[in-house]
């Protein structure tokens, strides 16, 4: 039986419908890409991500919680990830988390909007800016319906704390400061 998903009109484009939209852990990817080298990009990504979209009547009311684990980094080098994990960088004995709360949710017309918020990593809490995108609402193979988002944001790292590095030789340093986020999420409405 085929359905079409229930969506919301803003701006004359759909919406997930009103309710909470739980991440599905299976589906969910947060990544980040760093420079090593000041030249190599080194990419990573965390498999332990929860959380919820809660899409308001009202869509600029609309909210954002994501918890992620940090000891479920995953950057291709298990030599990289333990110390990735270790008190130098994310401390992930001292802050087995990380946390995004929004605080406000601008719908810039079409599927984009900008989700303002609060990231609390490695013990401290900054604001940061998500551009996120609406992929699409869709039903699953499981026949519940699905909303799928992606979202991104550059950060300077040494602004939570993580400033370990090296001098090098030649100049510059080891680890960029500069880091990009990537997010792509599937989420599950509740019934």
């Amino acid at each position: 039986m085929t359905t079409t998903p229930a969506t919301t009109a803003l701006d004359r484009t759909g919406l997930p419908d009103a309710g909470t939209w739980v991440i599905d852990p299976g589906h969910a990817d947060v990544s980040f890409v760093g420079r090593h080298l000041m030249f190599t990009k080194v990419r990573g990504r965390f498999t332990d991500v929860r959380g919820a979209v809660v899409i308001a009547e009202d869509p600029t009311r609309s909210s954002v919680e994501v918890t992620i684990g940090m000891a479920s980094v995953q950057s291709g080098s298990r030599d990289r990830d333990d110390h990735l994990r270790s008190a130098d960088l994310f401390d992930v004995e001292r802050y087995p988390t990380a946390t995004f709360r929004s605080t406000a949710v601008r719908w810039h017309g079409g599927p984009h909007a900008e989700v303002e918020g609060e990231l609390t990593l490695h013990g401290v809490t900054r604001p940061v800016v998500l551009d996120v995108e609406l992929a699409g609402v869709a039903e699953g193979l499981d026949g519940r319906e699905r909303a799928v988002f992606s979202a991104s944001t550059e950060l300077d790292r040494e602004d939570w704390g993580l400033t370990w590095n090296m001098v090098l030789d030649s100049g510059g340093l080891l680890v960029g400061k500069r880091i990009r986020i990537e997010i792509d999420v599937e989420t599950v409405r509740e019934p």
